[in-house]
């Protein structure tokens, strides 16, 4: 299969948590390799990333968090396609199925302090947020985001919709990956996909655009749902993107690529992140969905650059 590559200007991936051989969320990474992963990176045609830093123990988020601003302070390619940090979590819905790949040991109400400590150790460099609605109380932390001009983004959530309306109106604007970060067996119309959806005009919603994740036939109903406009494709890429079947690490936890590039936890009870490249996604969205190149344009390049409220978006 031919992998298609649109032009200037390139892809932008809001959620990259390694690439190429290379953890980001390692406890030490590595200065050359990260510049590394970010020359593959551009490679494959990608301008414009988030470097995601996944819940953990608060130190260990923060030691994270700060080496990347390290790695962005000193490199000047980390600077050109880093376009800052997406945190995802670690206030998430700790319930098997919602909290996937991340331990659930570090999951934790929202709370301002914590928040505070992670976006001090990011240097200013955060630029999204995910959380769970319904452990954000009150919506304080949402709030709290929003007035600094950071994205909030829903994900790893079982929000009612009461609680995603009043997290709209406190500043929430984004969905993360929508369809995962949630059990195999939900209710079969009451489920937080539905109630994205049916909020999608106040949304921006991500989807990882591997056929594994979600199947290409669900995926086009959901884009076909929320309308293209509303969308845009992440890789979720871990360090086994470009890498072929294998075992892989993220943030200390054992990953096995199977033949199928599907991302499992050892014990294949989840998914853990993604092994694709934004140049995959592009030749998935083209073929198994038969997008127009204006429509993948759209999902990979403008309307993620317009969520991020990139001004060129």
């Amino acid at each position: 299969m031919s992998i298609e590559r649109v032009n200037s200007p390139g892809y932008c991936d809001l959620q990259v948590n390694g690439y190429a051989g290379v953890d980001f969320n390692a406890d030490i990474v590595d200065e050359s390799s990260f510049i590394a992963a970010c020359e593959r990176l551009k490679a494959d045609g990608v301008t414009g990333f988030l470097g995601t830093i996944i819940s953990d123990e608060m130190p260990a988020m923060c030691r994270r968090l700060a080496r990347l601003h390290q790695l962005h302070d000193q490199h000047a390619i980390v600077r050109e396609l880093m376009l800052g940090i997406h945190v995802e979590g670690p206030f998430l819905n700790e319930t098997p199925g919602f909290v996937g790949a991340h331990p659930t040991h570090a999951m934790r109400w929202a709370n301002a302090d914590d928040m505070r400590q992670l976006l001090d150790a990011a240097g200013g460099l955060t630029r999204i947020v995910t959380l769970a609605p319904e452990r954000d109380p009150h919506q304080h932390v949402t709030r709290f985001l929003a007035d600094q001009g950071i994205v909030v983004s829903a994900g790893h959530s079982d929000a009612s919709l009461k609680d995603l309306r009043a997290a709209i109106d406190a500043g929430l604007t984004m969905f993360t990956h929508l369809g995962n970060g949630c059990p195999l067996s939900l209710h079969r119309h009451d489920n937080i996909i539905q109630r994205v959806l049916s909020l999608a005009d106040s949304l921006w919603i991500g989807f990882i655009a591997d056929g594994v994740h979600v199947p290409f036939v669900a995926l086009d109903n959901y884009l076909r749902a929320a309308g293209i406009e509303r969308c845009f494709v992440v890789t979720d890429a871990i360090a086994a993107a470009g890498m072929g079947p294998g075992t892989h690490r993220l943030a200390g936890q054992d990953v096995i690529v199977d033949a199928n590039l599907a991302t499992w936890a050892p014990d294949r009870s989840h998914l853990v992140g993604s092994a694709m490249t934004m140049p995959q996604a592009v030749a998935n969205l083209k073929t198994a969905l038969r997008l127009s190149t204006a429509q993948v344009t759209a999902l990979t390049i403008k309307n993620p650059r317009a969520a991020l409220r990139i001004d060129d978006a």
